[in-house]
């Protein structure tokens, strides 16, 4: 029999959980079974640091109604078919207060998705089954000029989070000799991200230049980094994943659940704390609103300052200069100005 829906107060809405019991999270050797209440339950406790990465940003919606299991796979857009899928348009049903903000895709579709006001949004959201939301970096008032940098260091096979360690200590200190503050988070998997909030005064393409080139300029620095596009060039090594910060692509939000055994958070930390993290899983559902009680959040002042891109910019044209120029874009994209052949090396050798 069914355990019937309960209500629970989110930011001075009521927001109707059905299935309150159902198990999201199986237990593993450090987390206990978590529920589906429990997960919309840690996303109102945490609404001081998620509302700041969310709020009044276009968010793309990571759902798992059915819950994660190891077994589960996200549905394709080949298929269609899965456990999990992105939501980008705003489900039926959804409640009045929730408010929308209407986006461009690379493909030049368009759509109205979800732009979070409030805490009641990502409560209702979590109801819907959505364990990791996934803000673009722009807001609301200007949905083609982003205001947020990203920075995804991502461990590749035969590295891993003591890797990405070793590199984000090179990032920071290659931002603050530019004069740029990071801040920096897990990726609630093996990497770690490193956001900087910029002037919204560039267009995504030119952020994605800035990105390739910071990442360029940590390979001079740490000969365990790459910027290397295709899997087969990269090797053991950390890769800048500069297309993160193409249009339409997003990065966990900070305090997202992110759908791998014991519900791991997304953490937002100091880079002290970060420095000294043995695994990243101690931070997950049931540790991380107890450590935003011992403490504030290391992101609090992240909205005080924007950052020019020019330092990078110009490092980009420099790096034009030296034949380092544009890179390939995600495959399911229109074919960009400057971009190289999108084909793999080996078979770019094979065809020849």
């Amino acid at each position: 029999m069914a355990t019937p829906a309960v209500e629970i107060e989110a930011g001075g809405r009521t927001v109707r959980v059905s299935s309150p019991d159902r198990v999201i999270y199986e237990a593993t050797d450090r987390t206990p079974a978590i529920s589906k209440l429990e997960v919309v339950e840690y996303f109102v406790s945490v609404e001081d640091g998620l509302m700041r990465a969310l709020r009044e940003r276009p968010t793309t919606l990571e759902r798992w109604p059915k819950g994660y299991r190891e077994d589960m796979v996200m549905a394709t857009r080949a298929d269609g078919h899965g456990d999990a899928f992105y939501q980008k348009r705003v489900p039926k049903g959804a409640p009045p207060y929730l408010e929308t903000v209407r986006i461009h895709f690379p493909s030049g579709r368009r759509a109205d998705e979800i732009c979070p006001t409030e805490i009641a949004v990502a409560a209702w959201a979590a109801h819907m089954g959505t364990l990791t939301f996934h803000p673009w970096p722009v807001r609301r008032a200007d949905v083609d000029r982003p205001d947020e940098l990203r920075i995804d260091l991502d461990p590749q096979p035969g590295t891993d989070f003591r890797d990405a360690q070793r590199v984000a200590k090179v990032a920071k200190e290659l931002l603050e000799e530019i004069g740029i503050r990071g801040f920096v988070k897990t990726s609630g998997n093996r990497g770690v991200h490193i956001f900087v909030r910029i002037e919204p005064r560039w267009t995504f393409t030119d952020v994605r230049h800035a990105a390739l080139a910071f990442g360029r300029e940590l390979e001079r620095r740490d000969d365990g980094v790459t910027t290397a596009w295709w899997k087969e060039e990269r090797g053991e090594t950390i890769f800048v994943d500069f297309n993160q910060n193409a249009r339409d692509r997003t990065i966990a939000s900070a305090y997202s659940l992110r759908p791998k055994p014991g519900a791991p958070v997304s953490t937002p930390l100091t880079w002290d704390e970060l420095f000294d993290v043995d695994d990243p899983r101690a931070f997950n559902l049931t540790t991380v609103p107890d450590l935003l009680a011992q403490r504030a959040d290391p992101w609090s002042q992240i909205d005080d300052v924007q950052h020019s891109l020019q330092t990078l910019l110009d490092w980009y044209d420099r790096d034009e200069t030296e034949g380092l120029g544009e890179m390939p874009y995600p495959p399911d994209y229109p074919k960009m100005p400057g971009e190289p052949r999108r084909v793999q090396p080996s078979k770019a050798r094979h065809d020849a």
